[in-house]
Parts: C-alpha cells; sequence; structure tokens
C-alpha cells in the first residue's frame, strides 16, 4: 500500500499555508457579538510606477505603523496588552539621522509569538542606512512617516495619504518603502502604497497579511510568511532582517506590472502550528470571547476619548 501524502519528503500540512486574515477576523468579531462584517479594501487592478532611476540612485523612506514610545502613555513594553491609548490619529513624522524607539503596542499584533523586543522586526531604518553607507541606495531620506492605522477606508484614502505623498514630494522621495504591523495596518500600508504609486513614487511593501494586501491590490508586495509585527525580519536576526530588505530592494528593481508578490523563503520555524493561533475562535472558550469583548469596549472608549482629544 502506498503512504499517505503526510509522509512524503516535503510535504506540508493543510495549516502551513497563509494565515487567511480577513475570514479569521470576520469570524473573531462576529464571534465576541458585532454581527456587520468589516469590508475590507478591495481593487481588482493596481497603479503602477517603474523605478525612475537605478535604485543605486534613489532616494529611499520608510512608512510604518509603528508609535513613537510616550512614557506617559501605559504599558507599550514587551509582552504588553493592546493599549488603544498608544495610538495615533494623525501622520506623523521622524528624522531619519536620529535613533527612534518605535512600539506596535498598540495595534493586534500576534502577541502569542512575537516577542516585541527588537524593533528592527518592525522598523527597518538601521538596515536602510546599511544599504546607503553600502551604496545599495542611493541615500536615506531625510524623514521617515508614521502612518495611522485607520479602520476608515475614506479617511486613509483622502487624508492621511495625501498627507503622506506631500511629505514625501517635499522630501524628493524616489522610492517608499511600506511596513505594516496588525491585519488593519496592511490595509492602510496598501492604501497608501497606491495612492504614492499613482503620484509617481515607486514603492513596496513588505509584510505577512498576505490576503489583505493583495485583496487590496498593491504594485509590489513582499510576503514573509511570519507572525504579525515581523515584517521587516525575524526579531534578534540581522541576517534576515538583511536579506528581508534586500529581497525588497529586488522586487523594486524586477517587478514589471502592477500586483507583483514575491514570497520570501524563510520560514519562521520547521513547526508552522503557530498558524493556527491568531484569532482563531475554533480555539477560544465562551468566557474568553466575553473577556475579550469586554476589553475590545473598554479600548473602543479609550480611542474615541483620544480621537476628541
Amino acid at each position: 500500500m502506498p503512504g499517505s501524502l503526510d509522509d512524503q519528503p516535503g510535504f506540508a500540512p493543510d495549516h502551513d499555508s497563509p494565515i487567511p486574515y480577513m475570514q479569521r477576523t470576520r469570524d473573531y468579531y462576529a464571534a465576541i457579538g458585532y454581527t456587520t462584517p468589516y469590508r475590507w479594501a478591495h481593487f481588482a487592478d493596481a497603479p503602477f510606477q517603474p523605478l525612475k532611476k537605478p535604485l543605486a540612485q534613489s532616494r529611499v523612506t520608510i512608512i510604518t505603523t509603528a508609535a513613537p514610545y510616550d512614557p506617559a502613555k501605559g504599558d507599550q513594553g514587551p509582552g504588553a496588552a493592546y493599549n488603544g491609548g498608544a495610538k495615533f490619529y494623525q501622520v506623523y513624522d521622524g528624522d531619519t539621522s536620529q535613533p527612534h524607539d518605535l512600539r506596535i503596542s498598540h495595534i493586534g499584533y500576534d502577541r502569542k509569538h512575537t516577542s516585541a523586543t527588537d524593533s528592527g522586526s518592525w522598523f527597518p531604518l538601521p538596515q536602510l542606512l546599511k544599504a546607503s553607507a553600502s551604496r545599495r541606495i542611493g541615500e536615506v531620506a531625510p524623514r521617515f512617516f508614521g502612518a495611522p492605522t485607520n479602520r476608515s477606508h475614506r479617511v486613509t484614502i483622502d487624508t492621511d495619504a495625501p498627507e503622506i505623498l506631500a511629505r514625501c514630494l517635499a522630501d524628493k522621495v524616489d522610492v517608499a518603502v511600506l511596513v505594516p504591523n496588525c491585519p488593519v495596518c496592511h490595509q492602510t500600508s496598501a492604501l497608501v502604497a497606491r495612492h504614492l504609486e499613482a503620484n509617481g513614487i515607486a514603492t513596496v511593501v513588505m509584510g505577512c497579511a498576505k490576503d489583505i494586501v493583495e485583496h487590496a491590490a498593491v504594485p509590489r508586495f513582499l510576503f514573509s510568511d511570519f507572525p504579525l509585527g515581523n515584517s521587516a525580519g525575524k526579531p534578534h536576526d540581522v541576517a534576515s532582517q538583511a536579506e528581508t530588505l534586500e529581497l525588497a530592494f529586488r522586487l523594486l528593481e524586477t517587478a514589471f506590472a502592477a500586483r507583483t508578490t514575491v514570497q520570501s523563503p524563510l520560514r519562521w520555524s520547521e513547526d508552522a502550528s503557530w498558524k493556527l493561533d491568531y484569532n482563531n475562535v475554533a480555539q477560544m472558550s465562551p468566557e474568553e470571547l466575553a473577556r475579550r469583548r469586554a476589553e475590545f469596549d473598554k479600548q473602543k472608549e479609550i480611542a474615541r476619548g483620544n480621537r476628541a482629544a
């Protein structure tokens, strides 16, 4: 009798595939009592801006959804619970010549499988500066930009993306590398990338939520099959972070049409069971779902107060 497919060399289990974040999110919010499903941004095509000059002559910036650390806003350290009080609601920028403490406690990254102890896994400025020093790129733009993680497509498209474009144009940016973290971050980054690309700036999204980014349709997407919060590479693994950015550079140089996705060959671990955990209602008890609903409502009130402030 022939063996099962699972016995074949290299045959992967069914769960070892990109996590279906859109469906997981719909199921999760339905399970905690929100019956109107969220409508994810969806486009059939994407704008495409070829590189106007070689990368070795290009000015490159980063667009991040991470937030500057503010000790007045509660626990934002490694392993911190979701902290809606640390959210930001307007585009910000930072001097790329200076070090920055950017954190991700304000968003829904994978808290079970992501340590959040190394910002290099979500903010690749150190690797970008190295790329400039080695002349892989022309130079790092004087500023990087923070994109608010906004569930409203309209606010991102009409307000935040144009503001980021204006700042990129002021800095004479040629290329933008966008690095999202949570599911909604991936949508935000996709919408910003589309706007930049339609206005002459080449982009690449480096992310971990394949379904969300491809649903929104972006020009170029480097997919890393890692837990959310690690779009720029593995934590405390400089080689992984350098390789991830280099893969993004190669995609910028080689893509010849919009909606080009390249998957990183790097694996998070040989055991892919981590993919079964994120917002998976099949693994949550009724008590856990009730607790999460109460916490979600609490964070909504905090966010509402911050927006009004």
